[in-house]
C-alpha cells in the first residue's frame, strides 16, 4: 500500500488505494457510473499530504461495481423478568465502488 488516501463517503472515512472495493453508504449512483471523492489524506511517493491547499487539485475516482442490501441484522430487545421481548431485522442498503485512480 505505497500510494493511498483517506476519503469520506457518507458518515464514515475509507482508506483506499487504486483497484480496492469498498462499499459505502448509498448513493444514487447506477451501475458503470463514475463517482469523485475529495481526499482528507494523500500519502505517496512525494510524502504525507494533509492541508486543503494541496489537497486541492487531487481527487480519487471510483466507478460503481453494484448496489445492493447487506445480510439481515437482527436487533433483539429483552427486559428480564418483565416478559417484554422487541426483535427486529435490518437490512442496509450499499453502494460497492472500485477505486480506479487518484489523481
Amino acid at each position: 500500500m505505497d500510494n493511498y488516501a483517506i476519503i469520506s463517503a457518507g458518515s464514515k472515512q475509507y482508506t483506499v488505494s487504486a483497484g480496492d472495493t469498498i462499499r459505502i453508504e448509498s448513493t444514487d449512483k447506477e451501475k458503470g457510473e463514475e463517482i469523485t471523492f475529495k481526499p482528507l489524506m494523500l500519502k505517496n511517493s512525494d510524502g504525507l499530504l494533509i492541508k486543503k491547499q494541496a489537497l486541492q487539485n487531487i481527487s480519487v475516482t471510483g466507478t460503481v461495481v453494484r448496489n445492493g442490501r447487506a445480510k439481515k441484522i437482527i436487533v433483539f430487545k429483552m427486559k428480564r423478568r418483565k416478559d417484554e421481548r422487541k426483535k427486529r431485522g435490518h437490512r442496509q442498503n450499499f453502494t460497492e465502488v472500485r477505486i480506479t485512480a487518484i489523481s
